[in-house]
């Protein structure tokens, strides 16, 4: 009965299930409204487009195999094979239906309940979206023993959908190139992609997508090729996450079933760390804020622990109260579920707001974790152990927090004695530089605009927040001035862990440090430190890492300041001729080397400086890397500051 059902689904999605909800007009006059920016990010948010399309086949059990190629001119090709497109005549618009899917915003078998159960990108702006951002595009469809073609520039077709010979697969092809005139990048990143990828491959078991990169060719002469694949699906991503992290039990507890006609998917491992890292999922978009999900799980985790606690007698001696932020100290959990009529909050697809899911969620949870503690008697011992152990560091950390908010301005208490503060208060203008060392300090205080820019000198490496109790963090004298020069307090109720950034006296943060390991290794740990305790500063673009030059490079009258080897070996290729004795340049290993003028002219001067953007698109890949940053190995760390922020002039 249920392959006959299936047939009668893939017989009937055809022209008659696209529904047209309305057109492409606006798009190219207002990319950034459709895919958030025309920059790195929205260039890759076209690939997104492209690969929710088969993604939703494969949610619809009729794909389990995608590609998607970097080709060597950077566009992008992404194959499946699924049913393909329907190609046959819409009546409504008189015209072939992957036509209408392909010309027009919003259209599509995702919004007709018959063709798909549940669909990711249904708030999405589809492919005809990156139809009409892209100068050409090539769609070919294999479908009932044929294959179609068409092909449009910048959405608009160059002909009709046509027959070009036979097949015996089904799927569809997509190929297209990002429009030069929208996008001020051009060039696809592979690892940006790669994240992505690897991340959706978890999130549907059984699902392969295939990444290649016609640009990089291999000794033996084929391209840069990884495929992700992933039978145990979120068992597997959650061992992913945690795999820098010392494990507190080996077992990771997995849930999957079907509560109230939602399916449930969660996998939880408990590790030694300090901090709790959540991962919420519907139908494969990443909810960042959480949602009703989130709340149904937090809900059970809770009350079952706290339950099993109770009746095993182990919180009598306890002289400290139990919160629920304890029951999730050290944990790290992946929740994945799928419904069929998403409700978001807004536009961005961050936070989930159907009500009927927390109930879903909860029961799910619940009785999973219940059967799991009463068959593991030693691990469930272990696990409420760290919960007293976080009860009692969450109570020494009140003394602690008291400290910092005294010392906020709300408090009365003045800012740190260190603080060069900037005359103007409008945050939206001013700027804290982060600097590493009382010198550096000194030469930032002195070449600064004083109007706009203040300098918070940090003595040596801050502390290390990843292995480090909360308490402890909040005890350090580096932080505690890094809170109250900011003006950020910590949460709203008595214990919460949260950040408050109402008050936040300034809206650009920039670390500046020398440009060695150790300063990339003193980077990381800020980092480390705004992701695990103030995120917002980073959600909301406000982070940043200044950029020194590495030489100064002089020959006769000819001086420039060169930022990578290969500037410096540009100058020594153009100025380099003539007596040897004559090519000279100056490394510069520390801030403290450079007096004031130099420092302002390279590093601080908004004209002329260059501001590397600290952006997280992918908060479980962000957690995967900040734990294994903080192992002993420097070269990651090194290889991360480098390749993976933002590079750009921010201030042009």
């Amino acid at each position: 009965m249920a392959q006959e059902t299936e047939n009668q689904n893939k017989e009937n999605y055809s022209a008659s299930n696209i529904q047209v909800l309305e057109g492409l007009e606006a798009v190219r006059k207002r990319p950034a409204m459709y895919i958030g920016d025309t920059s790195l990010k929205g260039l890759h948010h076209l690939v997104y487009e492209v690969v929710d399309n088969s993604i939703d086949e494969a949610l619809a059990g009729y794909c389990n195999h995608i590609e998607v190629e970097i080709n060597a001119d950077n566009s992008i090709t992404v194959q499946d094979n699924g049913r393909g497109i329907p190609t046959d005549w819409h009546e409504k618009e008189n015209k072939s239906a992957l036509e209408v899917v392909m010309t027009v915003l919003h259209a599509g078998g995702k919004f007709d309940k018959g063709s798909y159960k549940v669909s990711g990108g249904l708030h999405g702006v589809g492919v005809s979206c990156v139809n009409a951002l892209s100068t050409k595009m090539i769609t070919e469809v294999a479908r009932d023993g044929k294959l179609f073609e068409q092909e449009y520039h910048r959405g608009h077709p160059v002909y009709a959908v046509r027959e070009i010979g036979s097949s015996d697969r089904t799927g569809t092809k997509q190929t297209f190139w990002p429009d030069d005139t929208i996008f001020t990048e051009l060039t696809y990143h592979y690892d940006i992609l790669q994240s992505r990828l690897r991340e959706l491959a978890y999130l549907n078991a059984g699902l392969t997508i295939k990444l290649t990169d016609n640009r990089v060719q291999n000794e033996d002469g084929s391209y840069k090729t990884e495929i992700f694949h992933s039978e145990e699906g979120l068992k597997e991503f959650v061992q992913f996450i945690d795999q820098s992290r010392e494990e507190l039990i080996p077992d990771v507890i997995y849930i999957n079933t079907e509560k109230q006609g939602i399916p449930v998917e969660v996998a939880i491992m408990y590790n030694t760390s300090y901090s709790e890292n959540l991962h919420s999922y519907v139908n494969n978009i990443n909810t960042i804020e959480g949602g009703t999900h989130l709340a149904g799980f937090r809900r059970a985790l809770t009350r079952t622990l706290k339950k099993y606690a109770d009746d095993s007698k182990m919180l009598d001696k306890v002289k400290v109260e139990i919160a629920g932020d304890d029951f999730r100290e050290g944990l790290t959990a992946v929740i994945s579920i799928k419904v069929a009529e998403p409700q978001f909050e807004g536009q961005t697809k961050t936070k989930l707001g159907n009500k009927e899911v927390v109930g879903a969620v909860d029961q799910a949870v619940g009785e999973a974790l219940k059967y799991y503690l009463e068959e593991h008697p030693k691990e469930a011992k272990m696990i409420v152990d760290k919960v007293i152990l976080a009860a009692s560091a969450r109570h020494a950390a009140r003394k602690a927090r008291e400290m910092v908010q005294r010392k906020s301005p709300m408090g009365g208490g003045g800012l740190p004695g260190k603080l060069a503060d900037c005359s103007d208060k409008n945050p939206d203008l001013c700027e804290l530089f982060l600097v590493e060392g009382d010198s550096a300090g000194g030469s930032a205080k002195s070449g600064r605009d004083r109007k706009f820019q203040a300098i918070l000198p940090l003595r040596g490496k801050i502390l290390n927040v990843e292995k480090a109790m909360y308490h402890k963090a909040l005890e350090s004298e580096e932080i505690r001035n890094i809170y109250t020069a900011l003006g950020v307090t910590i949460g709203t109720e008595e214990d919460s862990k949260e950040a408050n950034i109402d008050k936040l006296r300034y809206k650009k943060i920039i670390i500046m440090t020398d440009a060695d390991v150790d300063g990339s290794h003193i980077d990381t740990l800020i980092m480390t430190f705004f992701f695990r305790y103030i995120p917002q500063l980073i959600q909301n673009g406000y982070l940043y890492i200044a950029t020194p030059p590495l030489y100064l490079c002089k020959k006769g009258k000819a001086s420039e300041y060169c930022w990578t080897e290969d500037d410096k070996q540009k100058f020594i290729e153009e100025y380099g001729k003539g007596e040897e004795s004559a090519i000279h340049s100056q490394r510069y290993k520390g801030l403290g080397e450079m007096n004031p003028e130099q420092l302002w002219e390279t590093t601080m001067n908004p004209e002329f400086r260059m501001l590397k953007q600290i952006t997280i698109d992918n908060a479980a890949e962000a957690d995967h890397i900040f734990s294994m940053l903080m192992g002993e190995d420097v070269a990651p760390r090194r290889e991360f500051i480098e390749e993976n922020a933002t590079y750009a002039n921010i201030d042009t």
